[in-house]
């Protein structure tokens, strides 16, 4: 018997009114949306599910969305009530890999919750509120410059004013912000003051609107103000020594090590920069926190100035301090912890690869952090294995005599390859315990090298006779060197 869901909504209310306040996919698509009252949705769909608002809640659900914001993205990062998060990314999205890939990554990091999440990126605050809204897709990116192109045909509503100043615009005839923007400023800011030339200005840019940045309770961090604003680099790269030094003897006392630290710089125009730096484990040297700043004080734009410098320890763990033994024969420990921090902070990812029980190839390794500690596992092989590993098989088409002969040609991605020489099979079979449909299932590989000399690692899956085995498809695997 088929099921059909019922339609799901969050009813908020004021006083004696109750109205919409959240709606699932299947109310939205039964023509329920946000603001019509709680009655009327009642009246259109029947057995319509509907929960109460719990708004102390949500703002302690969204506090705790942007702190984590905080330690995975940006050091600038603020609740934008009630629904949603505000980061000035400029000088971290390296770090995620550039704007798309951090934008996809969030959004699939939240659907991997359960939740739904629209991201923009825009000159400013209120144009990236208003896109990531209104906007039916996912991810949005307004290339720099842009933004009045990406924002003209929105809704007024999307300007961020009273309810009430919306329903007089539209009385008015005004429905787009390019409408709106068009229009001579005086009569506006005569019947509605000046609210609606103040958001204008704040979504085209043209009036700086700062982000005052969330910051846990039990933060270590540490401050120095000018009296006078400062710009020169020597000037900064001074400060910031000293700041590296209160804010190590502050982790000292607490017996703690930073994994990521921001430094903050609050300039004259009251606008904010801010520089991420971490490391691959926890640290508290002077000398060599203080180089991860000073190797990126160039990146800083003083502009008019700079009035204020914090340094904030936003990721810390524990730091035990080792006594060194003292051996007749000194042996040279080499840490490559300080050369895994500047690729790191340079936007790139270091890590291991290490052995995991397991046949099947795909499964038999696994990424670990650069500096992590022995597994105990160890690479046990009787076969070749390829230096590279694609992360998917690539189906390949394949001339060979079936069930044990290696192929006597490929073509692989277009290109037409004839086999010189080749090694196999080695069949490895399914982990039934692991999976229930791999109880048959077997992949016989084989090491070809084509007439060029290249080598790759190549499977049949199935035992090229059974059916139930597999498909009898032919795969590229891996490339050797």
């Amino acid at each position: 018997m088929l099921t059909a869901e019922r339609p799901l909504v969050v009813v908020a209310k004021s006083g004696s009114k109750r109205w919409i306040a959240a709606a699932d996919e299947t109310a939205r698509s039964a023509g329920l949306h946000i603001g019509m009252p709680a009655a009327k949705a009642q009246a259109i769909v029947q057995g319509l599910q509907m929960v109460d608002a719990d708004p102390t809640s949500d703002a302690a659900a969204l506090e705790r969305l942007t702190l984590w914001a905080l330690t995975q993205y940006t050091p600038i990062v603020a609740m934008d009530a009630p629904d949603g998060i505000v980061m000035d990314t400029e000088g971290a999205d390296h770090l995620q890999g550039g704007e798309a890939l951090m934008l996809s990554g969030i959004v699939n990091r939240f659907r991997a919750k359960g939740l739904t999440a629209r991201v923009a990126i825009a000159d400013s605050w209120g144009a990236a509120h208003a896109l990531a809204r209104v906007s039916p897709r996912d991810t949005v990116i307004a290339a720099r410059g842009e933004t009045s192109r990406f924002v003209e045909r929105l809704p007024v509503s999307s300007l961020r004013l009273p309810a009430e100043t919306v329903v007089g615009l539209r009385t008015l005839g005004f429905q787009t912000i390019g409408e709106l923007s068009a229009t001579p400023r005086a009569p506006l800011a005569l019947r509605f003051g000046p609210e609606i030339g103040r958001r204008l200005d704040q979504m085209y840019g043209r009036l700086p609107e700062p982000i005052d940045p969330i910051r846990p309770m039990d933060v270590i961090e540490v401050s120095r103000a000018f009296a006078e604003p400062i710009g020169a680099p020597e000037t900064i790269a001074k400060y910031v020594s000293r700041l590296v030094v209160e804010l190590c003897e502050a982790l000292q006392q607490k017996g703690l090590g930073v994994r990521r630290a921001d430094l903050l710089v609050h300039k004259v125009d009251n606008t904010m920069q801010a520089i991420r730096a971490g490391t691959a484990k926890p640290a508290r040297d002077v000398a060599w926190l203080t180089k991860l700043f000073k190797d990126r004080i160039e990146k800083i734009e003083p502009g008019f100035g700079i009035e204020k410098l914090s340094l904030v320890a936003v990721i810390v763990e524990p730091l035990i301090e080792v006594q060194k033994a003292s051996y007749l024969i000194e042996e040279e420990i080499v840490d490559i912890a300080p050369l895994i921090d500047v690729i790191g902070n340079r936007g790139q990812r270091v890590y291991r690869i290490v052995p995991v029980a397991s046949d099947v190839p795909e499964r038999s390794v696994k990424r670990v952090s650069a500096v992590a500690g022995e597994t105990g596992a160890s690479w046990i092989l009787h076969w070749p294995r390829p230096v590279r590993l694609l992360s998917r098989p690539e189906f390949i088409e394949v001339i060979a005599l079936l069930p044990d002969h290696p192929p006597v040609s490929m073509t692989w991605r277009g290109k037409r390859r004839r086999v010189k020489r080749a090694d196999g099979p080695e069949r490895i079979f399914g982990e039934w315990w692991t999976k229930g449909s791999e109880f048959d299932a077997v992949r016989d590989y084989f090491v070809i090298e084509d007439e060029g000399g290249e080598r790759f690692w190549v499977f049949r899956s199935g035992d090229g006779i059974d059916a139930a085995t597999g498909s009898h498809k032919w795969f590229l695997h891996g490339i050797f060197a």
